[in-house]
């Protein structure tokens, strides 16, 4: 098996990593800044995420210390092997001053699916780009 890349992002972003956490960890709200979905924070629990795109990402829950760390599967069944993957997607939160450092990886990706890696690279942006939105005009 060849080497895998891996998608950094991160962020400050200018609220408490609870405030940040619920985010990431109740349907509704990951809805607004992600995709829709049927999330539990426990790890196990195996759930999707339905891209506008129509595409299905097969998940599960593999890791959770709240506040801190959240971590599940983001895996996608596509008959073009460059689209087909099985990645891992991890959040790392930490307080800081200002609100909290937020760090997302996401490993798993081939050297073949250059595309993916770019489209995540792209997404991931985006995707923050949409929490910290939802996290502005929430209480």
């Amino acid at each position: 098996m060849s080497e895998t890349r891996t998608v950094i992002v991160e962020r400050e972003i200018p609220f408490p990593p609870e405030k940040l956490w619920r985010a990431l960890t109740q349907p509704h709200l990951i809805e607004e800044w992600l995709m829709k979905n049927d999330f539990k924070p426990a790890v196990g629990h195996r759930f999707n995420l339905r891209g506008e795109w129509g595409g299905v990402l097969d998940c599960e829950v593999l890791a959770i210390e709240p506040h801190k760390t959240l971590s599940y599967s983001w895996d996608f069944t596509h008959d073009d092997p460059a689209y087909g993957m099985k990645s891992v997607v991890t959040f790392t939160l930490t307080a800081t001053e200002k609100g909290t450092h937020l760090r997302m990886e996401q490993s798993g990706f081939r050297p073949d699916q250059k595309q993916a890696f770019g489209g995540a690279k792209a997404g991931w942006q985006q995707f923050f780009t949409n929490l910290e939105q939802l996290l502005a005009k929430s209480n």
